[in-house]
């Protein structure tokens, strides 16, 4: 029964969705798309930025479509995979939806099968050139097998330090360049009864972001090359960058009992409570530069301070080589249409949209939670009121346009799950002590070995 459906799945994916096919116990039956490109009513299903976001970004799209009806439709992204499949599978109430890059929840490589090819609707929006407006994650992380399945709403990158450049004021503390600042610096604020730099080491995710950042640092690129199979897992460079790993931990920059730590909540919290003044965080950090934004993360926090100064800061040249600046991303989230909706047309009409027009890309970057994917949309700086313009709003701008020009170096989306699984044991296992940065290499290589 699984096979038959997969089947009648990939024939909707290639009718373009003109029809669906509903299979059941009893049989199947076949349901014409009832929209147009103008009218219709969509249910977008997925799990970020979330309520009451999300209905902003319906709002300005009915501006131009107003006839066009979506209704959003959130789960926790743990609660994703398993809420949508049935979903699909049943052909009912899931018009757009959202994907991630890779294989994780929500992944493309997942739900790619499930959605159709949206290839035609973006050159009909962009014209023959689209790839050259939209940047590239957009495009290469959500084509599966020469289809473009989704369309990437905004990209998100990591490999930076956020700083409370208060504290670093207030203690007169120099912003960290290398790895002797970056410990001086920690050793100054633990003094003063704060956390220098904070990081939920006990969550692989933000783990691996920071392995990554070093491994930029010691060969830029090698890191992705790695996941690729074009450089070995036991390359001195990774060697050496496991080791610089260990000696975040054992230099005091990681704080005790780091590995205990979850980067959200706890350290989050920690930095938006003002108890920390460093937090390894990515451009998804952009939007608590706003005042409304911070106010409601320090409330969530369950602090009672009052909006501070953040900024970016690269990662220091812990390495001594000079290479500094490297950031990595991917796709936050991007908009599929499913195969089997009724709605096809109009759901089309809304992922390009919020993934291709001037309008949707404007209101995703004046938000900056995350980077648009359309070149030409950039925050509107006339509109955007930072919480401390004078000190923010130049590195703001500079980070952001660094993580816009950061080329191909995929964050997760190059990593299987099964190397996620061993790149966060073996970096948990070689900050605690169990495993040496040689031996951990060997088992990312093998891992990479038993997964070709």
């Amino acid at each position: 029964m699984k096979k038959t459906k997969a089947v009648m799945v990939g024939l909707v994916a290639l009718m373009l969705g003109m029809t669906s096919v509903l299979t059941g116990c009893g049989g199947s039956k076949e349901t014409k798309d009832t929209s147009s490109e103008t009218k219709g009513e969509v249910v977008w299903w997925g799990w970020t930025p979330g309520s009451p976001t999300n209905e902003q970004y319906i709002a300005e799209f009915n501006k131009e479509y107003p006839d066009i009806k979506v209704t959003w439709k959130q789960t926790s992204i743990d609660a994703y995979d398993a809420a949508l499949k049935p979903a699909l599978a049943n052909g009912k109430g899931v018009d757009a939806f959202e994907v991630s890059a890779g294989s994780g929840n929500g992944g493309i490589q997942i739900f790619g099968g499930q959605a159709i090819d949206l290839t035609d609707a973006v050159k009909k929006a962009l014209g023959e050139d689209y790839k050259d407006k939209l940047n590239e994650a957009s495009i290469t992380t959500m084509t599966v097998n020469g289809k473009l399945k989704a369309l990437g709403v905004g990209t998100v990158y990591s490999g930076n330090i956020w700083i409370n450049q208060d504290l670093f004021d207030k203690y007169n503390v120099k912003i960290p360049t290398n790895l002797a600042e970056w410990k001086e610096a920690c050793e100054i604020f633990e003094k003063n009864g704060l956390y220098g730099f904070v990081q939920g080491a006990g969550q692989g995710a933000f783990n691996i972001d920071t392995f990554h950042a070093i491994a930029d640092n010691v060969i830029p690129g090698n890191f992705t090359k790695a996941t690729r199979g074009e450089v070995q897992w036991t390359d001195e460079s990774i060697v050496k960058a496991l080791e610089l790993w260990k000696t975040l931990f054992d230099d005091g920059i990681m704080q005790k009992g780091a590995l205990g730590l979850q980067q959200y909540p706890e350290a989050n919290n920690l930095f938006m409570s003002q108890k920390a003044a460093m937090v390894m965080m990515g451009s998804w950090y952009t939007s608590n530069t706003l005042p409304d934004t911070m106010k409601s993360a320090i409330e969530s926090a369950a602090s009672k301070e009052e909006p501070f100064t953040m900024i970016p800061i690269q990662f220091p040249d812990i390495a001594g080589t000079g290479n500094t600046g490297s950031m990595f991303g991917d796709l936050d989230y991007s908009t599929a249409v499913s195969a089997t909706s009724s709605n096809i047309k109009a759901a089309t009409t809304f992922a390009v949209w919020l993934g291709t027009s001037q309008s949707g890309q404007q209101i995703i970057a004046d938000s900056l939670n995350v980077v648009p994917s359309l070149k030409s949309a950039t925050p509107n700086w006339d509109n955007v009121k930072l919480v401390n313009p004078e000190k923010q709003n130049e590195p703001v701008k500079k980070y952001l346009e660094n993580a816009m020009n950061s080329g191909d170096n995929p964050r997760f989306g190059g990593i299987n799950a099964d190397m996620n699984q061993a790149l966060t044991d073996v970096l948990a296992g070689v900050a605690g002590g169990t495993i040496t940065p040689s031996n951990g290499a060997a088992q990312l290589a093998k891992t990479q070995a038993d997964s070709e």
